[in-house]
């Protein structure tokens, strides 16, 4: 099986080569058109800045590329968001993958919630959906945002900070996930392994 992971100035990327190497699988980090059309499986992770991550898929014309693509697809943390519609960073507009704006965390009370909000927090309301197969009970998965997507008809799984917010989302052979599966312990590994097995 060949999995693609895009390959655009975003930093975590090396992170989650790793935990595809955890479970024996072998990703190609690539921003080569082809090799990401060729590819069975693709992941887009990401850590950093919409505005500027937009302009480089711009630019190597991969935000096209990204929507035409017919193979299973995961964003990861910014990878979600930039496959929203609009993100209040920098006032970006988006992929569009996702009908969905992207909304930057005000906390109502400083001194109980922190932006961004960074740690551990569950997964709640989860739909039947294979890519949430046999998570346990309570999913807890790790977080570091100061944006979220806002809940939405392709919302698969929420979690609270503040107030409710997309965890993951789907929509046809496109998923996210806010949180960092690599970073998230068994639970993250499930939902990589179960990414890996559709």
């Amino acid at each position: 099986m060949k999995i693609a992971v895009i390959k655009y100035n975003s930093g975590n990327v090396q992170s989650v080569l790793y935990a595809l190497e955890r479970l024996g699988v072998n990703a190609e980090l690539t921003d080569d058109p082809e090799v990401i059309r060729a590819a069975d499986k693709v992941i887009f992770p990401g850590q950093g800045e919409a505005s500027t991550a937009m302009r480089y898929l711009k630019e190597r014309k991969l935000d096209s590329l990204i929507k035409e693509l017919k193979q299973p697809f995961l964003g990861v943390c910014l990878g979600l968001q930039l496959l929203c519609e609009y993100s209040e960073e920098n006032r970006t507009e988006c992929l569009g993958v996702f009908p969905v704006q992207v909304k930057r965390f005000i906390p109502e009370n400083s001194q109980e919630f922190k932006v961004p909000h960074v740690g551990w927090n569950e997964l709640e309301n989860l739909s039947d959906n294979p890519l949430l197969k046999d998570l346990p009970a309570e999913p807890f998965v790790y977080y570091v945002h100061s944006f979220y997507a806002e809940l939405s008809d392709f919302t698969i799984a929420q979690t609270h900070y503040i107030h409710d917010f997309s965890g993951i989302l789907h929509r046809d052979n496109y998923y996210a996930i806010q949180a960092h599966p690599e970073k998230s312990g068994l639970v993250g590994e499930k939902l990589l392994e179960n990414f890996i097995s559709l």
